[in-house]
């Protein structure tokens, strides 16, 4: 089941479910040291999904500088290949497309993952940069009508 939720309707285990995958991954696993855990957090609707209590896919959505943007998007590892990741997608840009129908769409992705993105719409701009010492490029997409 697809959870979505602002910050402060997130129980406790929902919370320790998503911080522990994030860090999991995005921390240990690709051994990256900066502040994980951030002020965006408590602004973000979060959309994940639980299996057998553990949170196995997760991203973030909220507003900033005049867009929409997502971050965080994770699939824990003994769950990719499965559709989680796809399906993540599509759970964010549905929720996009609700709660923020009009607004441009603006993500930092990992390159690694860039084509994914392409898939649902997104153009890459400009150069890859480093960002949290991974590389990231800035991607694009027309706002959504609601």
């Amino acid at each position: 089941m697809w959870i979505i939720k602002p910050f402060n309707e997130l129980t406790t285990n929902e919370l320790f479910g998503i911080l522990y995958l994030r860090t999991r991954i995005f921390v240990v696993a690709q051994k990256r040291i900066y502040q994980e855990v951030d002020l965006n957090d408590p602004k973000a609707i979060h959309v994940f999904k639980m299996v057998d209590g553990k949170v196995v896919a997760y991203a973030r959505i909220f507003k900033e500088a005049g867009h929409v943007t997502f971050g965080r998007v994770v699939t824990a590892p003994e769950y990719r290949g499965q559709g989680y990741g796809r399906d993540l997608l599509d759970q964010v840009m549905k929720t996009i497309k609700n709660d923020f129908a009009g607004m441009p769409i603006e993500i930092e992705a990992q390159t690694q993952v860039q084509k994914l993105y392409t898939k649902f719409g997104f153009i890459s701009h400009g150069q890859p940069f480093i960002f949290e010492s991974t590389p990231h490029i800035q991607m694009i997409h027309e706002p959504l009508a609601g």
